[in-house]
């Protein structure tokens, strides 16, 4: 085995076609480490940061990788997943046949590396980085709910299952009553040449949504408009993105984006326009997306972020994303990850305290989305 560092965004882009099949040999597989994304991320996000992309070959063939790089933090230099606060579900990965060996090299030669500490978001529970490591030495802080959905049953059963009869009546009158305004039309952009139109109508919708408003996604800020089209672009060379489209008189009022992977699909984002929220055209888009990757043969459906009340409906399970914290090469570093991961604990207990529930409970639904 022979293990190597890639420093340049050239000697990551030179891995293209050898990249993606160790993605899809994981567990549980992250469009978000498929090579497309992480390299166009790189490229719209690096921030003066240091690539340190760790391989692992056995002769020419690619073995094993961890997608990292090295930003700077507070004045230290701190080892993240290549695709940052996008990294969900990242992981090491292993082409399939190896064992934990891989990993444990490409840990120890990020342990030999130039950093104070490691900050890993996107971690799955069953992540092999932290298997691993001997115990303490990352720690996990749970950052995502991460509802799961399960389709095996097929779109018609959970549909059934997940939407009580008056649930069902609801969504016929709000369709009706749309119909009523105009012409309805409901469309999925899978191709390249679809994508581009429907993203620009995504950002659109989703800056309506959003206007006056914090929005923590990035979406449509300009740097990333840029990057989510290079990116989705160049994934739908490879079938992944998917848009579904509500529209009305060929106006669209709500999209869902999401990215499929064999047999899975995994929610991006979502978003409506609020002259149009009577008729939870939000809701439509993201039913209308369960139903067609049901129909391309998806069997689990990814919901990713927190337990929205319009997530909560259709999850079945939860499988939370996690921040590991940890493996401090100095003094400083070792303090700077105490305070961080104390101060993610501190957050989350706030978010899930008693008072915030009763707050977010009286603010009205509309204003939540």
């Amino acid at each position: 085995m022979r293990l190597e560092t890639l420093t340049s965004e050239e000697e990551l882009a030179g891995l293209a076609d050898r990249w993606d099949p160790l993605v899809l040999a994981m567990p549980r597989p992250s469009p978000f480490l498929l090579h497309a994304w992480l390299l166009e991320w790189w490229r719209h996000y690096d921030e003066g940061g240091e690539l340190a992309v760790h391989v692992a070959y056995r002769g020419d063939r690619l073995v094993g990788a961890l997608p990292l790089c090295i930003r700077r933090r507070g004045g230290m230099r701190v080892a993240q997943f290549v695709g940052g606060s996008w990294a969900i579900l990242a992981d090491a990965l292993v082409a399939p046949g190896e064992g934990p060996g891989i990993v444990e090299a490409l840990l120890e030669r990020v342990r030999s590396s130039r950093y104070d500490f490691v900050s890993l978001f996107g971690l799955p529970g069953t992540s092999s980085v932290a298997s691993a490591l001997p115990p303490n030495a990352l720690v996990l802080e749970e950052r995502i709910e991460a509802p799961v959905l399960d389709l095996h049953a097929g779109w018609e059963a959970v549909y059934g299952q997940k939407m009580s009869a008056k649930a069902r009546s609801e969504r016929r009158r709000r369709l009706r009553q749309l119909a009523e305004a105009g012409h309805v039309e409901i469309s999925v952009a899978r191709t390249a040449e679809e994508l581009r139109p429907a993203l620009d109508e995504a950002v659109r919708v989703h800056t309506l949504r959003w206007h006056g408003r914090r929005d923590p996604s990035g979406f449509a800020t300009p740097v990333g408009i840029r990057f989510h089209r290079a990116a989705l672009m160049r994934l739908a060379e490879i079938d992944v993105p998917r848009i579904a489209m509500l529209r009305l008189d060929g106006r669209v009022v709500a999209f869902a984006l999401s990215l499929q992977l064999p047999g899975r699909a995994y929610g991006l984002n979502m978003a409506f326009d609020p002259a149009f929220a009577r008729f939870a055209p939000g809701f439509e888009a993201k039913l209308v997306s369960l139903e067609a990757a049901a129909e391309e043969g998806v069997t689990r459906v990814e919901l990713l972020g927190t337990a929205a009340p319009h997530k909560r409906r259709f999850t079945d399970r939860y499988e939370p994303v996690y921040q590991g914290i940890g493996l401090p090469r100095t003094l400083r570093g070792r303090v700077a990850a105490g305070l961080l991961a104390d101060g993610i604990r501190a957050r989350r207990r706030l978010k899930r305290s008693r008072t915030a529930r009763t707050l977010y409970s009286h603010v009205p639904r509309l204003a939540r989305g």
